[in-house]
């Protein structure tokens, strides 16, 4: 594999120990706003943040669960989502933490004048206000920044990738990913994106066949050898 043209990122999990430590009490206290009994616990979170994506979509399910009519779930999900979305952008992003060695990846990168991008699940003011917060001297090395607002990542529908790519203007093979999950990863490859998997502790035992490498820190990463084209993906073919 050749120097890669453009480096896409995840957030959430990938730049980020976000859900944790940002979604997780962001969630929180919007049900406590809107009068739920409900609060989440981190093992429970975890355990949802693999079975769907989308908080709006965790909490229909609970909701669900315990006895919500579909009525009365799809009006609390509606008032749920721009309260917590709020939250997380005004109060609980500042309380998320980086990764650790991710910002001296992403200064290595932007140094040797790769581009980078970011597609996310996330809405896209929380992924800017994340920036700006934990990565001041980054937030505009970007470019471009897709989140929820431009389309779907993941799932049968899932093409943010590919709009990713047209807006850069470049092939995919041209380009490498930084995921975190099975959801992300099979999003890239779906668009034929080499990528390279930085897992954590409640992504470490998904299925990430075929992925350049599968890292469980950013220590881990060459991105030195990224750099000097060290790395030979297997044939990725793309799955439609």
């Amino acid at each position: 594999m050749q120097k890669p043209a453009a480096i896409i990122f995840d957030v959430d999990g990938t730049i980020a120990d976000s859900e944790r430590y940002g979604h997780l009490p962001a969630c929180n206290e919007a049900f406590r706003i809107l009068g739920l009994p409900l609060q989440w616990e981190w093992p429970e979170f975890r355990q949802l943040l693999g079975q769907m994506q989308g908080n709006a979509n965790r909490l229909r399910h609970v909701l669900r669960s315990m006895g919500y009519g579909a009525a009365d779930t799809e009006a609390y999900v509606e008032a749920f989502i721009p309260i917590k979305k709020e939250l997380y952008i005004n109060k609980y992003v500042h309380q998320t933490r980086l990764r650790t060695g991710v910002e001296a990846v992403i200064a290595t990168l932007v140094e040797a004048d790769v581009r980078l991008a970011i597609v996310s699940t996330s809405h896209e003011r929380q992924i800017h206000q994340l920036l700006a917060t934990k990565l001041p001297a980054y937030k505009d090395a970007f470019q471009p920044v897709l989140g929820k607002e431009s389309g779907q990542k993941t799932g049968d529908a899932g093409m943010l990738y590919e709009k990713c790519l047209d807006m850069l203007g470049l092939p995919a093979a041209d380009c490498l990913v930084f995921e975190d999950s099975a959801a992300g990863y099979k999003a890239a490859r779906k668009a034929g994106i080499p990528t390279i998997v930085v897992t954590n502790d409640y992504t470490a035992h998904e299925d990430f066949t075929g992925a350049l490498q599968v890292a469980t820190s950013w220590a881990e990463v060459d991105v030195a050898g990224i750099l000097a084209g060290k790395f030979q993906p297997q044939q990725i073919s793309t799955e439609k």
